[in-house]
């Protein structure tokens, strides 16, 4: 079992939830639920892997906020 964190957001021109792995080209999708949005994400991920194991080109670390005072 292989682990990957995906990034979502809403569009707010659309209101769909776009999701990508970061540092994984390719690896990016979009839903108008975060269950399909998962789901998509799988999808891809697992099309993605056919080709085999790809290096990522970045390691996702976390999120961090920032407060201007």
């Amino acid at each position: 079992m292989k682990t990957y964190t995906a990034v979502i957001e809403r569009c707010p021109d659309t209101g769909l939830y776009v999701g990508y792995v970061p540092g994984f080209p390719g690896a990016h999708t979009q839903a108008e639920t975060l269950d399909e949005l998962n789901r998509n994400l799988r999808e891809v991920i697992e099309l993605l892997l056919e080709d085999g194991e790809p290096k990522l080109e970045t390691e996702f670390v976390g999120l961090q906020t920032v407060t201007l005072v």
